[in-house]
């Protein structure tokens, strides 16, 4: 309990760093020496000391000491090993906090020659014979020992030099410049210790080979004499030497050859298969016979018994010229660890194995062999399960990806081509939950709003949608530092679609359709005909479009190019517009509306106070091939003034053209008609008849003024009626109602004021406008404010100025001079980027 815990296995202590303390901190290890000296436990320094430090799956650290390590004591059958544990949140390691973990362990009588293969280094200690002292010698004065051999030190008991064997030459190192050519070399009262890194450039690569042949194992048995060996293959790492110490006056040597198995696994039928010769002529050489003591295996440094290693379906062979060991792929006792293959994810099954065999010969008397192995299985695939639970009355997506082993970590996300962080994933609406499992595997699940913009919707047919999240989760394995990628398309179809429906009717101008959304048309868009509806297209027409996120509005006028009027009678024109919901990547029709209203005739109509006729031919749904520019009045010569592909429109005077007059007691009535006829025909294929009435009797005021008297201003007071509207269209024949209020619009969308005199009806006045601004609020003198109008003109600091049109006399205008529009580009008020209100 606590940062760090030990254990101890044998003639090893191994010291853990709890994950859940040191997680997610920089950490440097040291070891401290009996005088309090830290000593930093880099790669180069556990391998030439006896250290192993291994970064675990469940992302602990395992420091492993030997007994015979650098650093250590060594008191009795006890050795004590201190290890010193630097941790911060930075890596140039600021403010770090420090922890000293000290632990003791009791180690067996020692055997004359011990060899220890660990991962990273190989260790062999041999007892050092120290013979009996020449009766009455006196070594006079120390310096005779540097005097016959300068190397020497005159220490009471040291080690001198190292001679390496190779094959084609030997080579002797001082001990200094053995430990600086990173070999460790110690001497007790009782041994000298060699320690050697596997890359230390003195070791060969040996192949040790297996006996298969019957006759010699018969021989063997018979004459417990070793055979020769066939060369099979089994490489081993070999350092042959032999260490020269000093005693009083004499110089020593002892063989300090040590040789480890790289090699000699197998795989076959999911069964791990682990072969170690037992004569391994580096180790062997110049003995004449060999029996085994003891040989013992386990895992983890913990040896096991027999009937342990049967319950976990282990098979020990303690063979005539080898031992093996039979690992079924998955047993207990050893475990699965994350691995990554050309970017596909699997796992791996590791066992970290150790086998312990002593054995008695004629040349050493006992030795002991300890190998400490990380075996990991080959490579297999694995697939990740990906679950998916729509939550409908949540408004979720729930999507569990997993399970994954302890060693692999979520660390982002890409969401729609953006890499995001773990943490940063709630800002773009990912709640994500680790989910552990008691066998200490784990899963993930995300939670995903059904309105976040990375999950895709999709309209299927009938009442059905589709809902599609499409992420990809990036993980990170430990200690490997490998990564994986899992791509998660996650589809859930629901029966929850409710599709648009419309209402549409007709206010005598023009015709409007509303529709209310429904659900499935986020990615519809409207279009009448080929031609896409957007606010700017609206506005080129004069149309109204509103949408306000559930309904979505058009107003369109009874005139307008995309009107179709398919009949007329005397009292009424039929007219329609159709709009279509498309797809709005496939363009693919999805939902028709349409409205259809009868019009007056009248609408087409104008007959002026004056005489004057405007007249607004229309094209018949049926009649798309015809010209309006060939419409015609009775008089063929009367062509019209104004032509678009669908209407034609005349202005006439009711005396010319053709036109024909009926008398009664109390109206005049004039008549004509429109007509097209195809070339060489004379009878028309489209006839269109109108009338205009006039009243015969009629009382009219009639202003007039004396021509003695120039007129003249006189400066005066009174009660003037003024009104302020906001007309829904640039034509300013309907005004927004006060049921209508507060009108919603879009920034640069146009609002059409006008101001008008009410009272006095005086012909003689003029309205002149001077200042004209917005507020913020309703009251006139709030703050801020912005002017539209400055002394009659527009302002010459807005982006979009204001315009001004032009008020032309009408039947409800009378009196022009007493009317001012203007129009304004829709803005808001802000203050630094922040909207003051919408």
């Amino acid at each position: 309990i606590g940062p760090t815990s030990s254990e101890c296995l044998g003639d090893f202590l191994r010291i853990t760093l709890s994950a859940e303390y040191f997680e997610d901190k920089y950490l440097s290890l040291f070891v401290v020496d009996q005088s309090g000296t830290a000593w930093e436990l880099d790669e180069a320094m556990a391998a030439q000391c006896g250290y192993t430090v291994t970064y675990t799956t469940c992302r602990s650290i395992q420091v492993c000491a030997s007994a015979l390590s650098c650093h250590s004591h060594l008191e009795k059958d006890v050795f004590r090993v201190t290890i010193q544990i630097k941790a911060s949140h930075t890596p140039d390691m600021s403010n770090a906090t420090t922890h000293l973990k000290s632990a003791s362990c009791h180690y067996g009588p020692w055997s004359p020659r011990e060899i220890k293969c660990e991962s990273n280094y190989m260790e062999v200690s041999v007892r050092r014979e120290v013979p009996q002292t020449i009766k009455d010698f006196v070594q006079d004065e120390p310096e005779d020992w540097t005097f016959v051999f300068p190397e020497a030190k005159a220490e009471e008991a040291s080690i001198w030099q190292i001679v390496f064997h190779q094959p084609e030459e030997k080579r002797a190192l001082l001990m200094s410049n053995a430990w600086s050519a990173g070999y460790g070399l110690n001497a007790s009262d009782s041994r000298v210790l060699l320690r050697v890194p596997y890359t230390a450039a003195q070791v060969q690569l040996v192949k040790v080979g297996v006996l298969l042949l019957a006759q010699q194992a018969a021989r063997l048995c018979r004459s417990n004499q070793i055979p020769s060996l066939q060369d099979q293959g089994i490489t081993f790492s070999v350092l042959r030497s032999s260490t020269f110490y000093k005693y009083q006056w004499v110089i020593l040597m002892v063989d300090t050859t040590v040789a480890c198995p790289v090699d000699g696994v197998d795989y076959t039928n999911k069964t791990i298969t682990w072969t170690i010769p037992k004569y391994i002529p580096p180790l062997s050489g110049g003995m004449t016979s060999l029996k085994d003591v003891l040989v013992e295996a386990g895992v983890d440094l913990h040896k096991l018994s027999a009937k342990e290693m049967a319950s976990r379906k282990y098979v020990l062979s303690n063979e005539l010229t080898t031992i093996t060991m039979k690992i079924p792929i998955g047993a207990e006792g050893g475990y699965y660890k994350t691995s990554v293959s050309n970017g596909q994810l699997g796992v791996k099954y590791t066992i970290n194995l150790f086998l312990e065999h002593q054995w008695e010969d004629n040349k050493w008397g006992l030795t002991k062999h300890t190998i400490i192995k990380e075996i990991e299985a080959p490579f297999e695939q694995a697939e990740v399960v990906i679950t998916n639970n729509l939550n409908l009355s949540a408004g979720l997506m729930n999507v569990t990806v997993g399970t994954f082993l302890p060693d692999a970590e979520l660390v982002n996300l890409t969401i729609e081509g953006v890499v995001v962080a773990v943490p940063e994933a709630l800002q773009h609406g990912y709640l994500i939950h680790r989910t552990r499992y008691a066998n200490g595997s784990k899963a993930y699940v995300l939670q995903v709003p059904l309105d976040t913009p990375s999950i895709k919707i999709e309209y299927m047919g009938e009442d059905m949608r589709a809902y599609t999240l499409n992420v990809t989760l990036t993980f990170i394995t430990y200690p490997s530092s490998e990564t994986f990628v899992v791509p998660v398309v996650s589809l859930s179809a629901v029966k929850d679609a409710v599709l648009p429906s419309a209402t549409g009717f007709c206010d005598g101008r023009n015709l409007h359709l509303i529709i209310t959304r429904g659900n499935v048309d986020q990615n519809w868009l409207p279009f009448i005909s080929d031609w896409h509806l957007t606010q700017e297209a609206a506005q080129k027409y004069n149309y109204i479009l509103r949408d306000n996120g559930t309904h979505l509005a058009i107003s369109v006028p009874f005139l307008s190019p995309h009107v179709s009027y398919e009949g007329f009678h005397t009292s009424a024109i039929k007219a329609s517009f159709y709009l279509t919901l498309k797809d709005d990547i496939t363009l693919a029709q999805r939902r028709d509306f349409s409205v259809s209203c009868l019009f007056s005739p009248s609408e087409l109509i104008q007959c002026l106070p004056n005489g004057t006729v405007i007249i607004t031919a229309i094209k018949l749904v049926g009649g798309e091939d015809l010209d309006t520019a060939l419409l015609v009045l009775r008089d063929r010569q009367c062509k019209p003034s104004l032509v678009t592909e669908r209407t034609a429109t005349f202005k006439f005077n009711v005396n010319t053209c053709g036109t024909s007059r009926k008398f009664n007691s109390t109206t005049v009535t004039y008549e004509n008609e429109v007509l097209y006829f195809r070339p060489g025909d004379d009878v028309p294929i489209y006839q269109l008849k109108f009338l205009c009435l006039y009243a015969v009797e009629q009382t009219a005021d009639v202003p007039y003024g004396s021509k003695n008297s120039p007129p003249s201003i006189q400066p005066g007071s009174g009660c003037l009626a003024l009104s302020l509207k906001l007309f829904k269209e640039k034509s300013y024949s309907e005004p927004y109602q006060e049921s209508e209020y507060p009108v919603v619009k879009y920034l640069r969308e146009a609002l059409y004021f006008e101001v008008e005199l009410l009272q006095p009806k005086d012909a003689r006045l003029d309205l002149n406008l001077d200042d004209c601004w917005a507020t913020n609020s309703q009251s006139q003198n709030s703050l801020p404010q912005w002017h539209i109008l400055i002394h009659g003109c527009e302002n010459n600091k807005d982006s979009y100025r204001t315009v001004f049109h032009e008020v032309n006399y009408s039947p409800r205008v009378k009196f022009p001079q007493h009317l001012k529009r203007f129009e304004v580009r829709m803005f808001t008020f802000v203050q630094g980027t922040s909207l003051l209100q919408e």
